[in-house]
């Protein structure tokens, strides 16, 4: 099985803390999905013979296109690709895309998962961070996703805000479970250095939200969910009984995928490549036959790491058998600074496969820099 990210590199404006790559000028959109289709052709050979068991349509933000121009990307692929039957079929859409015909048309193409950057629930933390909508649209576009059909639906949230407290956090996921979304994506708040957010750092404008008052939130987020039957089975992602990203964890597992778009990622078990960041190199280049991407053959030890940073994020963690598959000096290596973690409580082993403690989660970074082999 293999996965098909689509990266729609558009939005209708730029968010105060993104550092994705994307343009607000949406004029191109029409010869930019064209470039997209003609890439999705001519890599069809890139994840072999394997069905396509997910497809994403990541951003961006998917959600701004047009009907027929998703419509024409959907059948771009089931064209080219061997799609298996019960395919997960994810679109990222914002709140104010949202209205009942768009639903229901993207409901008729196939589109099955709604991924709905909600961000916040709260007007004042919206503006904060130059989200298009606001808390009404948030709710609503929740609501009417339901009422056009859609069960997989799940929303992003932000904790760690500059100027909020754990009252509003705690108003958030209260908002979120009476909703009845099955699953959640959390991040805590990055400031990235190119962004507004991290302008505004630099010259002294916003203050970052203390280590300790994240973590808090971070502690009440893992409590509230799992006291109300999701299961955090990757760091930021929690969800009901059979409501897992089927997508997402594709990428934890290591399964192969291919990435088209501008900046757009691929994977196929030996090979990374990566798409110019530029929508209109990308188009010129696709247009002309031209070299679009760069490449990388993942050495034993980019396998050893990645395994690592990927892995000890879920619920399925480390497999020493796995680890030793790679590189028994580089297993060997890493055993004794694993079984430290484990001694003060950050990891846990069940068997032979080590898992992060609630605890550990929080410094999940740190623990693999610590693991990675150097």
């Amino acid at each position: 099985m293999a996965g098909i990210y689509v990266h729609v590199p558009f939005c209708k404006v730029k968010c105060h803390y993104c550092d994705f790559h994307f343009s607000v000028q949406l004029k191109n959109r029409v010869s930019l999905v064209d470039a997209i289709c003609k890439e999705l052709v001519i890599r069809q050979d890139y994840i072999g013979d394997d069905n396509v068991a997910t497809i994403y349509f990541g951003g961006g933000t998917p959600s701004v296109l047009e009907l027929h121009l998703i419509q024409e990307l959907l059948e771009t692929i089931q064209n080219n690709y061997k799609i298996d039957p019960n395919c997960e079929i994810t679109l990222e859409c914002n709140p104010d895309d949202l209205d009942e015909e768009k639903l229901k048309g993207l409901h008729a193409l196939g589109v099955n998962r709604l991924s709905i950057g909600i961000q916040s629930f709260d007007n004042d933390v919206l503006t904060f961070m130059n989200r298009a909508h606001n808390s009404s649209q948030a709710v609503e576009s929740v609501v009417l996703a339901k009422a056009c059909g859609f069960e997989n639906i799940t929303i992003d949230l932000i904790y760690g805000v500059p100027r909020t407290d754990m009252k509003l956090w705690k108003k958030q996921l209260q908002q979120m479970i009476e909703l009845e979304v099955p699953h959640l994506s959390a991040y805590c708040l990055t400031i990235e250095e190119n962004t507004v957010f991290g302008n505004w750092q630099k010259k002294g404008k916003l203050k970052p939200y203390e280590d300790q008052a994240s973590l808090l939130q971070f502690q009440y987020l893992m409590d509230t969910m799992a006291e109300n039957g999701f299961e955090q089975y990757e760091i930021s992602n929690f969800a009901k009984p059979s409501f897992i990203s089927k997508h997402n964890s594709a990428y934890w597992l290591g399964e192969r995928y291919l990435g088209v778009g501008p900046s757009a990622h691929s994977f196929n078990g030996a090979e990374r490549s990566w798409n110019v960041a530029s929508n209109p190199r990308y188009s010129q280049l696709i247009s002309k036959n031209e070299q679009f991407n760069e490449q990388e053959t993942l050495s034993t030890q980019d396998q050893f790491n990645e395994y690592i940073l990927t892995r000890l994020r879920t619920k399925w963690g480390i497999a020493l058998a796995d680890l030793e598959a790679i590189s028994p000096k580089m297993t060997a290596d890493a055993l004794p600074i694993l079984n430290e973690f484990l001694a003060n409580g950050d990891v846990q082993k069940n068997g032979n496969v080590y898992t992060l403690t609630n605890g550990g989660k929080y410094i999940a970074d740190a623990i693999s820099a610590e693991l990675f082999s150097s």
